[in-house]
């Protein structure tokens, strides 16, 4: 199966599935030096982790990574760095009724389509649980930007149709919405588990912020900074777009406003929000991703079986009523990674 690795410096091969024995990923590209360790790596994961609060599934993994090569006494050696997420709290046994049919908004029709086999257990490496081990690598991609400068930090600000008007980033990690208002992140709260109560599921926004970005990273033409981020976003499962800075917005603008003017102190403003012409401008890069409702909801769907014809189910286990807190850090992880190898990248881009 292709299409499991991401980047070209700082290389990222995922692997496993929700219902296996593990899952992990195998890293190429970090550099020799680069403190690493299993703690490190843990804290990133446990706020990905399932079976935090009443607004995520109730699945309870402890989610605990080891390194199985790559590092020694803590510090990266410089050689492909693997990492395994082992599975503990599967139930197959609730996936037994989805053999036959596919699931309304899961990928069961594709896969099936393209490979002519699917493990509908979870939805096999579709399923939200492959971000685990994006997670992982982001965890040690967090740790090198670390050392340039460069920060990465998302939150919610938007969960159905709640949008979040006051921001406090020690706020963030805070509340199990993990949005920075704290009075938003209530109506989240309570919209999600109305939302859960009555079988259903909800939507929303995830904002997220770089600090720190020189000036210059990216790679013209077709490996612009904002076309790798969306790559690298898009590639999230239940994410339907991605804007940068003002975006959709700038469609309504004109020119004179949308331009960000540049004085000898810098830019007046940052509608593009950190990226011209696919290149970083050394301001704040900013960016919004939007996530669909969990598509696995206890309400009666109509389906077609494998032969085509019409069923309705209902989907039972364990899922997120909201994936919106807990894909934050899986936003986070992926700019990241796309960032740690735009930095490796920029390396190469001249001689002085």
């Amino acid at each position: 199966m292709s299409g499991n690795t991401f980047g070209t410096r700082f290389r990222v091969t995922t692997f496993g599935e929700s219902h296996g024995p593990a899952l992990g990923c195998v890293i190429d590209g970090v550099p020799a030096g680069l403190p690493v360790s299993a703690e490190m790596i843990r804290q990133e994961l446990d706020r990905r982790r399932p079976g935090q609060s009443d607004v995520t599934t109730q699945r309870q993994e402890s989610d605990a990574v080891e390194i199985l090569s790559g590092v020694f006494n803590d510090v990266a050696e410089g050689t492909p760095l693997a990492l395994l997420i082992r599975n503990g709290d599967q139930r197959s046994r609730d996936y037994g009724p989805l053999a036959e049919v596919f699931r309304p908004g899961h990928a069961d029709l594709g896969y099936q389509k393209k490979f002519g086999i699917r493990d509908y257990r979870g939805g096999g490496r579709a399923s939200g649980r492959e971000t685990a081990a994006r997670v992982a690598a982001g965890a040690v991609a967090k740790a090198f930007l670390h050392t340039l400068g460069v920060s990465v930090l998302a939150w919610t600000q938007e969960v159905a149709g709640i949008s979040a008007s006051a921001f406090d980033a020690g706020e963030i990690e805070c509340n199990p919405m993990r949005s920075p208002d704290a009075k938003a992140a209530e109506a989240m709260h309570e919209a999600v588990l109305a939302a859960r109560a009555s079988g259903d599921s909800v939507g929303g926004i995830i904002a997220c912020t770089v600090k720190g970005l020189p000036a210059g990273w990216g790679e013209p033409v077709f490996d612009k900074l904002d076309a790798l981020l969306a790559h690298g976003i898009l590639s999230i499962g239940a994410v339907k777009g991605i804007e940068f800075g003002d975006g959709f917005a700038a469609a309504r603008a004109k020119g004179s406003t949308n331009n960000d003017a540049m004085t000898p102190d810098g830019f007046r403003s940052n509608h593009a929000g950190g990226v011209l012409g696919g290149i970083s401008t050394g301001q704040e890069l900013f960016f919004r991703t939007a996530f669909k409702p969990t598509p696995s909801i206890g309400m009666e769907q109509e389906t077609i079986d494998l032969q085509g014809a019409p069923r309705t189910i209902s989907i039972a286990g364990r899922h997120d009523p909201c994936i919106v807190p807990r894909a934050v850090p899986v936003v986070e992880a992926m700019t990241a990674l796309v960032l740690a190898d735009l930095a490796l990248l920029q390396r190469c881009a001249r001689c002085k």
